[in-house]
């Protein structure tokens, strides 16, 4: 690891959004082929794919009057999210997207859901159809083929929210016996900076009981992970996180990781094991001494986000073994990283080599954004899909004809 940079400013490096001009696709790797399965969404951002093939897109973006205001800071983030493309109103839907005819472009598509609360994670298990608002769980019956729900929502447990919310997005994932969730809980600051009380239960991936209501805290000290997914040879739950920011351009990589049941991986008083966070207050040396060290760093800012297995995917080689992550793209650092979405190869259930490029091009030769991935899911043919929350487009990658 670097040393930390200090600066009175920090860095700032927006890639301005415009969207993809016409014709204009992401560059997919040797022996894939690339083409646009939905366009005209509105900020898409995570995926679903129901047993019956059909996708689920979650629409949705960060809670109205989320942040502090009157700040200098949140001044500065309002404009920074404005460039980015970050600060369209939340549609708090989730849109069906349907192949019927299988030509790999959507000729079906309603909304399925509305009237959410910044919906991200989703998760089917059984008949009942879970959401993860950013304030909460919420429960609807859903029956297969069904294109829109219009049941009310049935609260199942409440999440941290609040009027700062700083990392709003809130994914979920079922255990394999179908009776627990696991929910990713992001950090409301970058550390700890709006004070150690702010952030109960934060940080975190929750587990919950579907048949009891009861939750605890399963692998703490986590700033802000998103993607889960479960490696098929070890049946080890995987996560990628988003690390902290203001400590320089090369500080601090985000990271996948496997989830140890009761671990607690540093945030925020170190980063990447024993690497200590003066900024912090108070320190917690005795929680620094037993933080994990992440399996796998993905670089600085990359701001990875969307993690899926390849188990089901039928790309060519080498995308048969590992997992596909989304990377959302840098705003605070030179040269700008992320802006693709990347493959990390395993091997026995552990990561294992570089990682490699599936889809590029989201960012222009003049550095503005025409693209910026987030969500990734492999549907039901074995395509890889990739929610475009720019772009407003969700890509489907297939072997190269």
């Amino acid at each position: 690891m670097p040393e930390p940079a200090k600066h009175l400013i920090p860095t700032i490096n927006v890639a301005k959004a415009v969207g993809w001009p016409e014709g204009q696709k992401p560059t997919a790797a040797p022996g894939a082929d690339v083409r646009a399965f939905a366009s005209g969404l509105d900020h898409p951002r995570w995926l679903y794919v129901l047993p019956n093939g059909d996708i689920l897109v979650a629409e949705s973006n960060a809670p109205a009057k989320a942040g502090k205001e009157g700040t200098i800071r949140a001044w500065m983030m309002k404009r920074m999210m404005k460039k980015a493309g970050a600060a369209v109103p939340s549609a708090d839907r989730i849109t069906l997207l349907r192949d019927a005819d299988g030509d790999g472009v959507v000729d079906v598509r309603t909304v399925f859901l509305d009237e959410l609360h910044s919906p991200f994670g989703m998760a089917l298990v059984g008949d009942d159809f879970y959401v993860a608002n950013t304030d909460g769980i919420v429960r609807f019956p859903y029956r297969q083929g069904t294109t829109r729900i219009e049941a009310e929502p049935e609260p199942v447990i409440d999440l941290p929210a609040g009027t700062i919310n700083q990392h709003w997005t809130r994914n979920i994932f079922a255990a394999a016996d179908g009776k627990k969730l696991y929910i990713t809980v992001g950090s409301n600051s970058d550390h700890g900076e709006n004070g150690l009380a702010m952030e109960k239960g934060r940080a975190a991936i929750w587990l919950l009981d579907l048949e009891t209501g009861k939750h605890r805290i399963f692998a703490s000290g986590l700033r802000n992970p998103n993607g889960l997914a479960v490696e098929p040879v070890t049946n080890t739950l995987w996560t990628t996180v988003n690390e902290r920011d203001e400590l320089g351009s090369d500080l601090v990589p985000d990271f996948l990781t496997s989830v140890r049941d009761g671990a607690f991986y540093g945030w925020p008083y170190s980063y990447f094991g024993d690497h200590v966070d003066t900024r912090v207050s108070p320190q917690r040396p005795d929680l620094v001494e037993r933080a994990v060290v992440p399996d796998y760093a993905l670089g600085p800012h990359t701001a990875s986000l969307g993690l899926a297995s390849s188990e089901k995917a039928n790309l060519p080689d080498p995308f048969s073994q590992g997992m596909f992550i989304g990377q959302h793209g840098s705003w605070n650092r030179e040269p700008r990283s992320g802006y693709k979405v990347i493959f990390v190869p395993f091997e026995n259930g552990k990561p294992a080599g570089r990682p490699i490029d599936v889809l590029t091009g989201f960012l222009s030769e003049d550095g503005k954004a025409l693209g910026r991935p987030v969500g990734v899911a492999v549907d039901a043919r074995g395509a890889l899909l990739v929610a475009d929350d720019v772009g407003n487009i969700v890509w489907r990658v297939t072997r190269e004809d």
